[in-house]
Parts: C-alpha cells; sequence; structure tokens
C-alpha cells in the first residue's frame, strides 16, 4: 500500500473511531474527540509516546484550570475579563505562527473560550467542559495509538521541510486578524452558550486557519469549506437515519472520513489544499454533534440545523472580510518603509 494511502486510512480510521468512542463512552460533548482526532493526526507522524500524552493532558488542565479562574472575573469585572480572554485568543494564535505548535495553539484557544463560556452558566458546566476535553485528548491519542501499527510511515517518509518561521511583525496582523475572528463570536456565545457554543468551536477553527493565508484565496476555502461541509452533514444525517445505531455512525463516519483524508493526502485529486478538506471535515462534525444533541433533547434537527448553518456561514463571511481588511492594511504598513525610502534625498 502507498504511503499517502496509509496516510488516507490511518487518518478516517482513527477519526471514525474516536467519534464512536466519543458517543460510546456518553461524554457531555462526545464531538470533540474526532476533532481532536483530526487535529492531531492529520501531520504524517507516529502518535505521541506515553510520556508526551501525558505531559500534554496535564498541560492542557493547567490551561483549561487558567480559564476557570478567570469565571468570577466575567461576572463581577466583565470587561477587564474579557480584555484578558482576548490576550490569551491573541498569544494562542502567536504560538501557532511563531512557534509552530498549531496543536498547542488550538488547545489553547478553545479553553480559554470554552471553559469561560460554559463558565458564565454554572461553574459545574465548566468543569464537565473540562472533564470532556481532557477525556476526549485521551481518547484521540488512545486510537491513533490502535490505528498506527496498521498503517506506519515509514522510517524516512516524515515530511521533514521545515517552514520559515515568520518573524514578530508579520505574526502579528494573522493573529490580531484571528482573535478578531473569534472575540465577536465568543461575545455572541455569552449571551446564551447552550445554543450558541458550537458556533465558537467553528469560528476557533476559522481563526486557525486564517491566521495561515492570505486574502486571494481566504473566501474561497473559508466560504467554501463552510458551505460544503453544511451541505455533506445533511447527507450523512440524511444516510444515517436509513439505520440509526453507533455502529452504522462509526461506518458512516469511516466514508465520509476516508473521502475527506484522501482529499488532504492527494489520493483523490482536488482543485482546493488540503486545508479546505480538514475545514470541510471540521464542519461536519460540529454540525452532526449538534445535531445528535438536538435530537436527544427533542428539537427539530432540521430546523436547528437550518439556524446553525446560517450562523456559521455568517460568521465565515465576516471572517472572510476581516483577513481582507487586515491583509490590505498590513501591506499598506509594510509598503511604507520602502515609499519613504524611495522619496528621500540621496
Amino acid at each position: 500500500m502507498g504511503l499517502a494511502a496509509r496516510r488516507t486510512f490511518r487518518l478516517s480510521l482513527t477519526a471514525a473511531l474516536s467519534l464512536a468512542c466519543g458517543y460510546a463512552f456518553q461524554l457531555q460533548v462526545p464531538y470533540i474527540v474526532p476533532m481532536f482526532a483530526i487535529l492531531l493526526t492529520v501531520k504524517p507522524a507516529p502518535p505521541p509516546s506515553l510520556k508526551s500524552l501525558l505531559v500534554i493532558m496535564v498541560g492542557v488542565s493547567a490551561i483549561l484550570g487558567s480559564g476557570m479562574l478567570l469565571i468570577p472575573w466575567l461576572e463581577y469585572y466583565p470587561f477587564a475579563a474579557i480584555m484578558v480572554i482576548g490576550l490569551g485568543i491573541y498569544a494562542s494564535f502567536r504560538i501557532s505562527l511563531i512557534q509552530g505548535n498549531e496543536i498547542l495553539g488550538h488547545f489553547l484557544a478553545t479553553g480559554l473560550v470554552l471553559v469561560t463560556a460554559a463558565g458564565s452558566v454554572s461553574s459545574i458546566i465548566a468543569l464537565v467542559v473540562i472533564e470532556s476535553m481532557v477525556i476526549g485528548i485521551g481518547l484521540a491519542v488512545l486510537c491513533q495509538w490502535l490505528v498506527y501499527p496498521f498503517f506506519k510511515e515509514e522510517a524516512d517518509s516524515v515530511d521533514s521541510k521545515q517552514e520559515k518561521e515568520p518573524s514578530e511583525a508579520k505574526a502579528m496582523w494573522p493573529a490580531i486578524r484571528a482573535t478578531l475572528i473569534v472575540l465577536p463570536t465568543y461575545l455572541m456565545v455569552l449571551t446564551n452558550p447552550g445554543v450558541y457554543l458550537p458556533l465558537v468551536l467553528k469560528s476557533i477553527a476559522l481563526g486557525q486557519q486564517s491566521s495561515l493565508m492570505g486574502m486571494r484565496n481566504a473566501g474561497r476555502e473559508l466560504l467554501g469549506a463552510t458551505i460544503v461541509g453544511g451541505v455533506l452533514a445533511v447527507l450523512f444525517w440524511w444516510l444515517l437515519g436509513l439505520s440509526v445505531s453507533l455502529w452504522m455512525f462509526f461506518l458512516w463516519a469511516l466514508l465520509f472520513f476516508t473521502f475527506f483524508a484522501a482529499k488532504i493526502y492527494g489520493v483523490l485529486e482536488s482543485r482546493f489544499p488540503a486545508s479546505f478538506w480538514q475545514s470541510v471535515a471540521t464542519t461536519l462534525v460540529i454540525l452532526l454533534g449538534s445535531a445528535v444533541m438536538d435530537s436527544e433533547n427533542g428539537k427539530d434537527v432540521y430546523q436547528a440545523f437550518a439556524t446553525r448553518i446560517s450562523l456559521f456561514v455568517a460568521v465565515t463571511a465576516y471572517a472572510w472580510l476581516a483577513v481582507v481588511f487586515l491583509e490590505k492594511k498590513f501591506s499598506k504598513n509594510e509598503s511604507l518603509p520602502a515609499e519613504e525610502m524611495g522619496s528621500a534625498p540621496c
């Protein structure tokens, strides 16, 4: 089996197995598990060792615990708390850009936003979110351990090319625009966390994605991935309705994730980059997870889905505008020194 095919099956099987585990163990936010599985597995590398997993879980617990400390601030000093959370979100995207540690940056942003938003309703709900995230990371890595022996990387096949890390100045604007995508959505979530919580997960994914792209492809990738993910989520839900069971949920997820992974690794040709299909998979997971929760609570799934996808598209369109506006501003600021040098007298 070729290397790209092995990576495809490793990612798809890990994500599908993680989704099944999340629901089998009845986590409060089960769709976080496949989201973490995609994030951890998409880069071609062996899974973390036991020692690395313990370090990750302790680090994430500390990050989430810091979010708990901000909950009283939100109640008594909301403006100061939101400023601190905004700085934390900005720092998370700086970590992703400058250090190249997208996983740590994603966990930091997710922890600050999810825990404080849930804590604005109840500290018990915030503790449940922390528990779901920590257990979710453990389950995602466990699934990696189970799948990796069947689809191993070759010893010299792990991508060794290192991208040039951006400078402090060049990382500033992408981190700012990513923060400006997440923060307004976070303020909206605070008005009704129970309804809008999936929206903030989508905004974090958008912020992470937008911080790594320019304005030329932003509209196609951000808005296109959201719409495609929404359409495929409806198709997935309809297919699942033919036979509702955890086993069929796993099999349909495996089929869809195999398609996404094949696009990501180039097994199937695509006009879009790997980041596009990763965003499609993330959107599908969030929408499906929300639909399952709506169904369990007796809500009209399709009406809730229509509302949710409309919000997703609105947030994505806003993210696109933020990318275009700040990219133009950054390019203008970059050109000032050259213009001044050209007009300086000799």
